[in-house]
């Protein structure tokens, strides 16, 4: 988090600079690092931000004892993931009533998230070969809502689709029965599980990193500068002139 805003700083001091790249060294780089003060308690937030958000239960609760950072209430991390797990092997059914074990109120109030966990429903009848059921469920159940909403009609017909491909794989909308589809649901229904418990449905590292990696790319094109180029050991690897 500090190298972005000092990545930030020095494009704006280079901004002005001629054709020729301004060479920092790595004496003068670690210096700009050492000047930046990052408080201790916001590192361990991020940490624990990005343990609860991904659903690390051990992991956070281990963290919260070794770095004093407020108390998470961890059993509605189990459940959330317990939800997701649930989408994840298609067991629609199962995930829908832990939801609403959770909270009723997530479904009664974000119909597109209904519908697409409905949707998935319908894909895992399709994947196990149960035609007539399927036919009948989006009938009941999914036709009646693409009725009141063009978006989710359009979905219904690309699922419905895939009854009229014996061999799916010439199927134009296969990848609705590849595993991305459960895990794209599945990331959607604890993102809503998160808005509904006032966390942020996605963690903030991976977002920092982005900018990190956008910033690093912009000064490039201005100075030559001690880079991290390998995020798993941010390590500062020397610049080439």
């Amino acid at each position: 988090m500090s190298l972005f805003w000092i990545v930030v700083h020095q494009l704006a001091e280079i901004e002005a600079m001629a054709a020729s790249k301004k060479v920092i060294t790595r004496e003068e780089w670690e210096k700009k690092l050492k000047d930046v003060k990052i408080k201790k308690e916001d590192m361990n937030k991020l940490v624990m931000n990005f343990l609860v958000t991904e659903g690390y239960v051990d992991a956070a609760e281990k963290f919260r004892k070794e770095s004093g950072t407020e108390h998470i209430d961890l059993a509605t991390i189990t459940d959330r993931m317990a939800v997701k797990k649930a989408v994840q092997c298609g067991n629609v059914e199962d995930a829908i009533e832990k939801v609403n074990d959770l909270n009723p109120e997530i479904l009664d109030t974000n119909p597109q998230l209904f519908f697409h966990l409905q949707q998935q429903r319908l894909i895992e009848l399709i994947r196990n070969g149960k035609v007539e059921e399927a036919l009948e469920f989006a009938q009941e159940e999914l036709a009646p809502r693409g009725e009141e909403n063009q978006s989710f009609l359009e979905e219904l017909e690309r699922t419905v689709a895939l009854l009229a491909f014996e061999d799916v794989s010439n199927c134009p909308v296969g990848e609705l029965l590849d595993i991305s589809q459960r895990l794209k649901t599945a990331s959607e229904v604890n993102a809503a599980i998160l808005t509904s418990q006032s966390h942020e449905k996605d963690p903030k590292l991976p977002s920092l990193l982005k900018m990190l990696i956008w910033a690093q790319n912009q000064l490039d094109e201005k100075a030559a500068y001690p880079r991290i180029n390998d995020l798993s050991t941010a390590m500062l690897e020397d610049p080439t002139v």
